[in-house]
This record gives C-alpha cells, sequence and structure tokens, in this order.
C-alpha cells in the first residue's frame, strides 16, 4: 500500500511539473542567443555546446530540436541539484545522446536525418535562455569512375562515351568532363552532357551520374579523359578526379603504301619475295588487291602477297589498292637481278703442244659486273689465251664472276686444261775433271709423263742405276754416270701413251779426250735468261728515249738562241757568243 502510495504521488508530480514548465514557458518567454552552425561528417559525433553561461540558480538545463512544423522535441534532461541526467524517449536518438555537466550534447554515428536546429535550454526559478544551433551533416562522395565506355569511337561520329558515377553523397555534387585536362562544354553536334541524380530514400545520399556523348576526330588519339565531382564538406567545396581513360579511334584509311619483304637493297633470281600493303586506318584494312606487272585485274589477298622464286621477267612495277577504293593507290618497283656465265671451251679439254686454243668467258647480268681469272688457285693478272700451247699451260681454270651490289650473287665456271706432246729427246755428256768418269744426261719432253730406259748399243744390256729429277711442266731428265774403258753408244729412250721416241750417243773411252756438250737449260735459268733480256731491252729502250728528249731540248734551245740574237743585233753577230755556242754544240755532239 505504501508502494503504491509513493508511485501514484511520483506520477502526479510529473503532471504538475509538466503544466508548471508549461505556464512558465507562457509568462517567462525564453532568452536566447542566436543562431550558431555546427558541421560534421558523416558518421562523426555531433558536439554542440550550449553557448549560455550557466546561472547561478540553474535548476536545470534542457535540449530539444524543432520539426519542420516548428513543433518542439525533448530529447535530454539535466537536473542542477541532483546531477542526474534524463534522456527523453525518441527512437531515433536512442544510445547515440551524451549530455556533459557544462550542458555540451554529442550526438554519435551522425546522420543526415540530425541535420535540424537544435536548442539548450537553461531554466531558473524566474527565467528561461535558449541557445539554438543549427547541425550541418556533409558525406564525401566516393572517387568518381568511368564506366559503360565505349569499346571504341569513330570520327565524325556522337557517340556515348561513358559514363562518369560518383556515388553516396551529401549533399549531391556536380561532375565536369575533362579531355586532356581541359573542361569539356557542352557544344552543340560535338559535346553533350546529361546530368542526374538519386537520392537514397533510406540513407538520404545522393548518387551522381554524368554522361558524355563526344564527337571525335584523329586529333583525339591516345587524349586521355577524365571527369571529377565537386561537393562540400565541412571545411569547404573540393574535388575528387577520376582515373584516365583512353579510347581506340577508329577513322578510314586515308593513304596505302606497299612494302617489300624481308628488306633488300637487291633481289637476285631465286629469291621469294613478299609485298605488304599497308593503310593508315584505325582498324587497319585486311585485304587488299594486288596488280602484277602485264596484269590488269588485281589478285585478292590478305595484306601480304608473296611471290617465290622470282625471275629476271619479275622485274616492273608493283600495286596495290584497296578493296571497295580502288583509286587508292600504292606502287613499288622491282629489280630482280641476275647473271649469266658461259665458259668456252669448259670442262676437261686436251690439247696437243703447239696447238692454239682461243677461250672465252661471256657476262650476261642486269648490271656491271666484275671477272676473276684463277689458275690452280692462284689469280691471273688476265684472262688466258693461247696462240702456242705449252706444257706449263697445263691446268686448272676457273672464270669467276660476281654482282658486288647483290649479296650472294656469283657465277663461275672450270675448264681443265690438259696438254699432250709425244716426247722429245736430247742427250748431253760432260765428264768429270778428273777424267775418271763421264755423266750422260737424257732431257725428256712429253705428256702424259714419258718412261726412259738406258740401254748400252750392241750388248743391249740395260742400265738401272739411273738419276731423275722431278717432273716439271712436262719435262725432267734422266742421268748415269760411267767409266767406259772403251768406245761405248748409249741409247736413251722414252715412251708415253702417244709415241716412242730413241735417241743414241757416242761416249768414248776415259783415256780419250772429248769435246763436251752444254747441258740443257733449266725452266728455272730460262726464265732467269728471259728475265735478264728483258732487263737489257728496257735499259736500251730507255737510253734510246732519254737520247731523243735531249734532241729536242737542244733544237728548242738553238731555235730560243737564234732569235734572241736577230733582236739584240740584227746585223753584226756577236764572235764571242756564236764561239760558245758552236763549243757548246760541239759538247752537245760529243
Amino acid at each position: 500500500m505504501h508502494l503504491e502510495v509513493i508511485c501514484h504521488f511520483k506520477k502526479t508530480f510529473k503532471i504538475l511539473f509538466s503544466l508548471s514548465f508549461s505556464l512558465l514557458f507562457f509568462f517567462f518567454p525564453p532568452k536566447g542567443l542566436g543562431w550558431y552552425t555546427v558541421n560534421s561528417a558523416y558518421g562523426d559525433t555531433i558536439i554542440m555546446p550550449c553557448r549560455l553561461d550557466v546561472p547561478q540558480n540553474l535548476m536545470f538545463g534542457k535540449w530539444k530540436y524543432e520539426k519542420p512544423d516548428g513543433s518542439p522535441v525533448f530529447i535530454a534532461f539535466r537536473s542542477s541539484t541532483k546531477k542526474s541526467v534524463q534522456y527523453d524517449d525518441v527512437p531515433e536518438y536512442k544510445d547515440r545522446l551524451s549530455l556533459s555537466e557544462n550542458y555540451t550534447l554529442s550526438i554519435s554515428n551522425a546522420r543526415i536525418s540530425d541535420e535540424k536546429r537544435f536548442v539548450c535550454m537553461l531554466v531558473t526559478e524566474d527565467n528561461v535562455f535558449e541557445a539554438p544551433t543549427v547541425v550541418k551533416v556533409f558525406k564525401q562522395p566516393s572517387k568518381p569512375e568511368i564506366v559503360s565506355k565505349a569499346l571504341f569511337l569513330e570520327t565524325e561520329q556522337l557517340k556515348k562515351l561513358g559514363d562518369c558515377i560518383s556515388e553516396d553523397s551529401y549533399p549531391d555534387g556536380n561532375i565536369t568532363w575533362y579531355r586532356n585536362g581541359k573542361v569539356l562544354h557542352p557544344l552543340e553536334g560535338a559535346v553533350v552532357i546529361i546530368f542526374k541524380k538519386e537520392m537514397d530514400p533510406v540513407t538520404q545520399l545522393y548518387t551522381m551520374t554524368s554522361t558524355l556523348e563526344y564527337k571525335t576526330t584523329k586529333a583525339d588519339i591516345q587524349m586521355p579523359f577524365t571527369c571529377s565531382v565537386t561537393y562540400y564538406g565541412p571545411s569547404g567545396q573540393k574535388t575528387v578526379h577520376s582515373e584516365q581513360a583512353v579510347f581506340d579511334i577508329y577513322y578510314p584509311t586515308e593513304q596505302v603504301t606497299i612494302q617489300v619483304l624481308p628488306p633488300k637493297t637487291a633481289i637476285k633470281e631465286g629469291d621469294n619475295v613478299t609485298l605488304k600493303c599497308l593503310g593508315n586506318g584505325n582498324p587497319p584494312p585486311e585485304e587488299f588487291l594486288f596488280y602484277l606487272p602485264g596484269q590488269p585485274e588485281g589478285i585478292r589477298s590478305s595484306n601480304t602477297y608473296t611471290l617465290t622464286d622470282v625471275r629476271r621477267n619479275a622485274t616492273g612495277d608493283y600495286k596495290c589498292s584497296l578493296i571497295d577504293k580502288k583509286s587508292m593507290i600504292a606502287s613499288t618497283a622491282i629489280t630482280v637481278h641476275y647473271l649469266d656465265l658461259s665458259l668456252n671451251p669448259s670442262g676437261e679439254v686436251t690439247r696437243q703442244i703447239g696447238d692454239a686454243l682461243p677461250v672465252s668467258c661471256t657476262i650476261s647480268a642486269s648490271r656491271n659486273a666484275t671477272v676473276v681469272w684463277m689458275k690452280d688457285n692462284i689469280r691471273l693478272r688476265s684472262s688466258p689465251s693461247f696462240s702456242s700451247l705449252h706444257y706449263q699451260d697445263a691446268g686448272n681454270y676457273v672464270c669467276e664472276t660476281a654482282l658486288q651490289e647483290v649479296e650472294g650473287l656469283k657465277k663461275r665456271e672450270s675448264l681443265t686444261l690438259i696438254v699432250e706432246g709425244k716426247p722429245q729427246i736430247k742427250m748431253t755428256k760432260k765428264t768429270d775433271p778428273s777424267g775418271l768418269s763421264k755423266t750422260i744426261i737424257c732431257h725428256v719432253e712429253g705428256f702424259p709423263k714419258p718412261a726412259i730406259q738406258w740401254t748400252i748399243t750392241g750388248s743391249g744390256s740395260v742400265i738401272n742405276q739411273t738419276e731423275e729429277s722431278p717432273y716439271i711442266n712436262g719435262r725432267y731428265y734422266s742421268k748415269i754416270i760411267i767409266s767406259p774403258e772403251e768406245n761405248v753408244t748409249l741409247t736413251c729412250t722414252a715412251e708415253n701413251q702417244l709415241e716412242r721416241t730413241v735417241n743414241s750417243l757416242n761416249v768414248s773411252a776415259i783415256s780419250i779426250p772429248e769435246h763436251d756438250e752444254a747441258d740443257e737449260i733449266s725452266d728455272e735459268n730460262r726464265e732467269k735468261v728471259n728475265d735478264q733480256a728483258k732487263l737489257i731491252v728496257g735499259i736500251v729502250v730507255g737510253l734510246l728515249l732519254a737520247a731523243l728528249v735531249a734532241g729536242v731540248v737542244y733544237w728548242l734551245y738553238m731555235k730560243k738562241s737564234k732569235t734572241a740574237s736577230k733582236h739584240v743585233n740584227k746585223d753584226l753577230g756577236n764572235m764571242e757568243e756564236n764561239k760558245k755556242l758552236e763549243e757548246n754544240n760541239h759538247k752537245t755532239e760529243a
């Protein structure tokens, strides 16, 4: 019973307090300050100082906010005597309020719905003081992003480039488009910008979308496009930019070019040549028409056309064009270089010694060609010519030609010359200075190499103990050393596939003196003799030329002297000068 009385008393007190508080506001209007604004970021804690000096006779402090229709909603109460805090049962502020001893009100987890006019009220026994505060809540939007981007843009066509989206902003912001860092402004037929915003009914946050339609040109190739969102925050206006977006620009082909692959300085017969046609459009054309020399109709192909194993008749102008625009054409000239060599005679040729053999190496080429003659891998100074063949003329001849400007274009033909001749024999003898022996030499010339056999005439016995020289240029010799006690006749027989030749020489006994025959001059000695003869002839010719030059100089000198004498003394001659001239003349004649 006692508990019920107490509860009833509390309810009655609360009703009376409310009535008295209302009557107090009616009879004593509150005294207050001007408006004060608190800016807060979305999700942060809103802190609102009371902005009133606490009076000494304060009874309690109270916070309220005003609805759009102006009616108050009380949310927090603090008694100055009991130091107790009470929060009204307002659902949207449940567990979010905090009222300090100096009557500063804090609201955690700021929301967009917290944008209201809040009032701090301090009540005394005879007055009410108010300090209004306006709360502004700001939400930074997300970083703008270009979405729904076009896969490509085409020149001279107005086409959607993409959408710039920025989400969760409060208040809403503005979106700006940029091309290469410069602001894009709407331009009829070239730049169209459509802006729209949407508010989430729950969070009251805005999503901004800006659509850009753009008419591109070739100047937009590799140009970056960006967008930005400008919004207001607690500290003022700010701008956030998106990432760059670069678009593939499609444009028609305006020029066609043709290339020759692989890139060579020169093309020769047998090469494979690939023609490549290119258009400067984007995307590049994939098919072309190729025109070959002498063919009016084009060959449809991809951007390449290959010629295999080209010949000299492939020289000419090659062209290519677009399939749908044949007037757009490109051309290039191709020269196929060639080199022909004809050696006459060639292969293996056999001739007799003393025969004449004309040799010709005929060249036919697309350019001037160099010709080199080789004999047994040794370069010759000039092309060979045989008016009378010698054994030393035999050998392997090669005529080689090349085009210096064309890599790998070389030709060569060979001639293997065989000089044959029947054996020719010459025999010589020489007595040793001591007189105890005699050397008999059989000089043989012929090809194929003749075989030599020595015999003693009369007895017919064969002499096997001989000494032979190397076989060089169809020549060699065989010699024997004997000490005959009586006169003998020696026979030298030389035989090859062509003929058998025999020669004999009478040799006296060693006790009988006889005249020795001179040795055969070897090839080496013969060449030395020829060189000496050439040297002597050269010296003689030089002396004759010197004498001729001296005579011409003397004649010119005499002519000049006579002319000068006539000018100095036309009638009288200078005896001294004439005498000197005669002496000089005698010296010159001598």
